[in-house]
């Protein structure tokens, strides 16, 4: 569709402090934003706002917003702008969890009942015993 190939390693090094600095800004935020969401009893917006925030957050931070180990490694399958080279996946990985524990611990620190929504975050609600015979 693009005119290149579906899989392609990245040549896009990103190994600077200000990346490290922004991907752990994008993941703490990506954090608190969910669970802020559920604590205020909005958890059903959460695909909506975890949309917005990655793509502005592409453009709002130096690394372009990984968040997300998962999408660090798949991009290093894609020779573009938003690619990662193989060598900068491992560092990128640990600044989102330090992200991810700095934004656990913003939670912990603005929403302390935050816990009592959190299987709102995990997993939708569903009834399986209705219907069911024993």
């Amino acid at each position: 569709m693009y005119g290149q190939a579906a899989i392609s390693w990245s040549t896009h090094d990103r190994s600077a402090g200000h990346l490290y600095i922004g991907e752990t800004v994008a993941t703490a935020g990506l954090i608190l934003l969910i669970f802020a969401l559920a604590s205020s009893g909005r958890a059903h917006l959460a695909p909506l706002a975890v949309g917005a925030y990655i793509g502005s957050a592409y453009w709002f931070t130096s690394s372009t917003s990984f968040a997300n180990p998962a999408v660090t490694i798949a991009r290093a399958f894609s020779d573009t702008f938003a690619g990662i080279a193989p060598s900068s996946v491992p560092l990128f990985i640990v600044f989102q969890a330090f992200g991810a524990i700095l934004g656990a611990a913003l939670v912990a620190v603005l929403y302390p009942n935050a816990g009592a929504s959190a299987d709102d975050v995990v997993t939708p609600h569903t009834d399986t015993t209705a219907g069911a015979s024993s």
